[in-house]
């Protein structure tokens, strides 16, 4: 989840929430009860421990937090942590004993509670249907899921592939899974057949649940083909459940393998809807959920029982202030992250979370803001870029619905420009609603970085350390530089309950990912340039290993991009370092232009393409480019080349895969790729104008 920002000074505040809105906060009423006056204090008081102060630390934290959210273990902890073999490899909670599940799900839908009748899950496919699913009747169809997945030989510590459309049903299948005590490996719907072959070989899953398909853009997107192929591939999968979204299945028009293939209504809705949720060790696996694989191959990450709870629920309280009647939407897949984030950490509190199936801009590009006004939704998630693409289609879009239901908004994923923060600010959110734009990523199954509800705002700025996350900048020493305002590395200088146990690779590649860069004290090396301000905003400046070192200066990829961005012309930018004879790297930068691109009537090789509808693509917009960028950053950063695509090569959350850019234009090894969302990028890269 990597971000960017404008040089942090040049911006100013755009956000200050009123005291009425800080006193009604969640976190206000967290900082109230503890006698905590200001957020510094607050950040200060969950992260370190105060000489005098006992209720201070990032052990009182996480153990406060048990009780103050309300998470249920059925057997005591004996400690909140055991970091006595380092922080790279801390137990969080021995001793203890939980389950997702049963926090999630079963509490809320035993007979005597109040929630057992609330609607856990509002969906909305694409085509307009609606489906509210209350926690009674999801609890039903997780115990069937789980007795399903017994009757096929699968215990705690057995892998479950999970290759499904956004259907409620996924729910069922995640929870069912850790009722089961089975490590859950959702794989996003939209991966081809190598990489969701290359999870399904890793992870050696011998169950995969997946449709028959899923709509989008007014058509039919096949799935069950896709996953035959990669079963082909990897092997392992001996049962594969089917359910059948487009009624292909249930007329037999998809290919069906009658030892392996299973009917989702005979193969879990014929199953007891009973089921005791087993008591598991704190540390007990609960999901493998792979990284998008931007720096290699797709890393397996190991998320707990415990970890993933009190992250996720942590999160939506304190970032998100959720409340009882609030409806929480992000968007995303269940093979992302944020997924199943949204899933625990709204259904935590007994909560409404909302699920769609489609395309943001289907039939119209008011798809979602027609969705949070017809169902009164009041957080909404969504990335930088697709509000761009929303952006671009005019306000009017916008301004035809009622969105004063939304309290809050969030981001990640990649690159803001300060435009499209503040049009999201001011036409989403109305001017009034924050946006949390939070950092951190599936290796912690949550944020580093997270903006609180009662922060004052700068567009881009990631407000500063999420609660109980010990998050630093330091230089290459390991020294910290936070409070000297200089960008440095960002870093954990310790351990929190959702970090990954390691890796389902193992403990060597864990370690030289994360920890190797700064071992004396260890320091997690998440990988980002990082910068905290005059006013205690941070931001963040793109990835660390992506710098660029022209004639020795070193400056973030993110921020050459950032410069490019502020011209009117650039939609989007990626730049690479390539090598050069003169200064050893020069900057070549790719562009998408604003509404519009070449006339692919046009030679290839044109250099004064036509524009479609928008900016036209110019020798005059390379030298203006070339300009504005070495105007703020010097003229060694001036870019060698300023080429023209129409998209950049990205994984599903959205970051650019610069690798495979830089990789494209010096006719390198691309390496791995098997989890790029869109393939065909990099022919556009390849062909680049």
């Amino acid at each position: 989840m990597t971000e960017q920002a404008e040089s942090p000074t040049e911006t100013g505040i755009v956000h200050e929430p009123t005291q009425a809105f800080v006193e009604s906060t969640n976190v206000w009423q967290f900082m109230q009860a503890y006698g905590i006056d200001d957020y510094d204090e607050l950040i200060e008081r969950t992260t370190t421990e105060i000489e005098g102060v006992p209720q201070s630390g990032v052990d009182w934290f996480w153990d406060e937090l048990v009780d103050y959210l309300d998470v249920e273990f059925y057997e005591d902890y004996d400690d909140v942590r055991d970091d006595s073999e380092g922080p790279q490899f801390t137990d969080w909670y021995p001793g203890g004993e939980i389950n997702i599940a049963h926090n999630v799900l079963d509490r809320h839908a035993a007979p005597d509670n109040e929630r057992r009748n609330k609607v856990a899950c509002i969906w909305e496919g694409e085509d307009g249907e609606i489906r509210e699913v209350t926690y009674h009747e999801l609890a039903r169809r997780a115990n069937q899921v789980a007795n399903a997945l017994e009757a096929r030989g699968i215990g705690t510590g057995d892998t479950v592939d999970l290759y499904m459309p956004m259907v409620p049903e996924v729910i069922a299948i995640l929870y069912g899974c850790f009722k089961v005590g089975a490590i859950a490996v959702p794989i996003f719907s939209g991966f081809g057949v190598d990489a969701a072959a290359t999870r399904i070989e890793d992870a050696e899953c011998s169950v995969l649940f997946t449709g028959d398909g899923f709509q989008r853009r007014g058509g039919e997107i096949t799935l069950k083909e896709t996953a035959d192929a990669a079963i082909e591939e990897a092997g392992h999968v001996e049962h594969t459940i089917v359910y059948d979204r487009l009624g292909l299945a249930g007329d037999g028009e998809i290919p069906w393998d009658d030892d392996r293939d299973e009917h989702w209504d005979e193969a879990v809705e014929t199953q007891d809807d009973e089921y005791e949720t087993k008591s598991l060790p704190s540390d007990q696996e609960s999901m493998l959920l792979y990284s998008s694989g931007t720096t290699g191959k797709p890393k397996g990450i190991v998320h707990t029982h415990s970890g993933a709870l009190m992250q996720a629920a942590k999160e939506l309280h304190f970032g998100f202030d959720l409340k009882p009647s609030d409806r929480f939407f992000w968007v995303s897949d269940i093979g992302w992250m944020m997924g199943p984030w949204t899933l625990i950490g709204t259904h935590a509190f007994g909560g409404t979370m909302f699920m769609y199936e489609g395309a943001p801009d289907h039939p119209q590009p008011d798809r979602f803001w027609r969705m949070i006004d017809r169902h009164d939704l009041t957080q909404f998630g969504i990335s930088p870029t697709a509000i761009r693409a929303l952006r671009k289609k005019g306000d009017d879009w916008v301004e035809g619905h009622d969105l004063s239901s939304l309290r809050m908004l969030g981001s990640t994923g990649e690159p803001w420009d300060p435009e499209s923060w503040q049009w999201f600010y001011e036409h989403v959110g109305g001017g009034e609603a924050p946006i949390v734009n939070i950092s951190g990523g599936t290796e912690i199954m949550g944020c580093f970085l997270m903006p609180m509800p009662t922060q004052p705002l700068k567009p881009g700025t990631l407000g500063g350390p999420g609660l109980g996350m010990n998050i630093d900048i330091v230089d290459e020493a390991g020294t910290s530089i936070r409070d000297d305002h200089e960008r440095g590395y960002l870093v954990a200088r310790d351990s929190c309950p959702s970090m990954t146990k390691s890796l389902w690779s193992g403990d060597e590649r864990y370690l030289e990912e994360y920890w190797s860069t700064f071992e004396d004290p260890p320091l997690w090396d998440h990988g980002d340039w990082a910068q905290k301000d005059e006013d205690g905003l941070w931001f963040l400046h793109g990835r660390s290993d992506d710098a660029l070192n022209v004639a020795g200066r070193k400056v973030g990829p993110a921020e050459v991009e950032g410069a490019a961005m502020e011209h009117d012309g650039v939609n989007q930018a990626a730049a690479v370092g390539v090598p050069d004879d003169t200064t050893g790297t020069a900057v070549v930068l790719y562009v998408i232009v604003e509404d519009g691109g070449d006339d692919r009537s046009e030679s290839p090789d044109s250099r004064a393409a036509q524009p479609r509808d928008g900016v036209a693509e110019t020798d005059e917009l390379r030298d203006d480019i070339r300009a504005v960028i070495g105007q703020e950053h010097g003229k060694p950063f001036r870019p060698r080349e300023v080429l023209f695509v129409d998209e950049f090569p990205k994984t599903q959350s959205g970051k650019i895969i610069r690798r495979a850019v830089q990789a494209t234009y010096t006719d390198e090894d691309l390496g791995d790729m098997s989890s790029i969302e869109n393939p065909e990028a990099l022919d556009d890269v390849e062909n680049a104008r």
